[in-house]
């Protein structure tokens, strides 16, 4: 397992090199200069050159990108053009709630998709499974500003049971916490319950036609004991490969919902810089969502040897 794991790391950093050399390149090719966003039209053209010089931006591209990997190789991810800080800081203040983000609508989808997923496929060509095949349709289709907008119009403003916007970290406020995360978590969480559930449903159809199954049933099992001890635990390897893939995506491309309920995430982060032409930051966010893609696809290959011994590792 050790040296799976040590083989999977070595394999990421060409995977980190392409990805950083990306976005490098694009992002400073992209029309604007941080420069002219930091000061005034008025600022006399001799302190923009001097500040351009500072910062080393007057130096070629491959040079800057060189500059830039022999600092992160010392762990120094450089500093935000905007406001001077250490890029890692800026990202420790708002990495926070967006992991809290993260969890609770992983949770949330969980909690609705597994029964409604495993309903659907036992109970298959019934009202149940119309149900289910609509919800998921529902949740697939529905973009997520839409349900935001919904969901705070009747929990915030018609019942004012829970509040629109805005943030409370729970670890110090646990219930108001809680209360500023349901409705942002909602809104993520039946987007991706609906993927969860049409992918649980269809893994466990495919594993009901199985030999396996059959024989269990003429063995005189109940159809739920088949379920529960034969059919679920060979049918979750496709959803946990859609939730290491999502998870990535919860914590750095919740652009919108943060925008939406105000919430001061990463992925708002990200797009302020990008707004900013704050390169630094923007390169030091993006290779942290990089990170965190590839340590949760690691997650996700790991389980897949807890779920089904048959999988080794070599």
């Amino acid at each position: 397992m050790g040296r799976l794991i040590l083989r999977r790391l070595l394999a990421t950093v060409p995977v980190l090199l392409l990805v950083t050399a990306g976005v490098f390149t694009l992002i400073h090719l992209t029309p604007g200069d941080p420069i002219d966003v930091m000061m005034a039209e008025s600022i006399d053209a001799t302190v923009k050159e001097n500040l351009r010089r500072e910062l080393g931006m007057d130096r070629p591209l491959y040079i800057q990108y060189a500059a830039w990997m022999g600092r992160l190789l010392q762990g120094d991810l450089g500093r935000s053009i905007r406001n001077r800080e250490p890029v890692i800081e800026n990202v420790s203040r708002r990495i926070r709630p967006s992991l809290q983000l993260a969890g609770l609508a992983m949770a949330i989808s969980l909690i609705i998709a597994t029964p409604i997923g495993i309903l659907s496929a036992a109970r298959r060509n019934t009202s149940v499974d119309r149900f289910g095949t609509s919800f998921a349709l529902f949740g697939i289709c529905m973009p997520n500003f839409l349900l935001a907008l919904l969901l705070i119009f009747f929990f915030g403003v018609k019942l004012r049971w829970l509040p629109i916007s805005g943030y409370t970290d729970p670890l110090e406020e646990p219930w108001l916490g809680l209360r500023s995360l349901v409705l942002p978590a909602v809104t993520l969480g039946l987007a991706l319950g609906a993927v969860i559930t049409r992918t649980l449903r269809s893994s466990m159809l495919e594993a009901l036609s199985e030999d396996y199954v059959r024989t269990a049933r003429a063995k005189g099992l109940s159809e739920w004991s088949v379920i529960r001890g034969h059919v679920l635990k060979n049918a979750l390897i496709p959803v946990v490969t859609v939730l290491g893939l999502q998870l990535g995506t919860l914590i750095g491309g919740a652009v919108i919902t943060e925008y939406v309920f105000a919430l001061p995430g990463v992925g708002r982060l990200v797009v302020d810089a990008v707004f900013a032409r704050d390169y630094p930051l923007v390169q030091g966010v993006v290779l942290l969502i990089a990170v965190g893609f590839i340590l949760s696809n690691l997650l996700v290959d790991l389980l897949y040897g807890w779920i089904d011994p048959r999988i080794r590792y070599r």
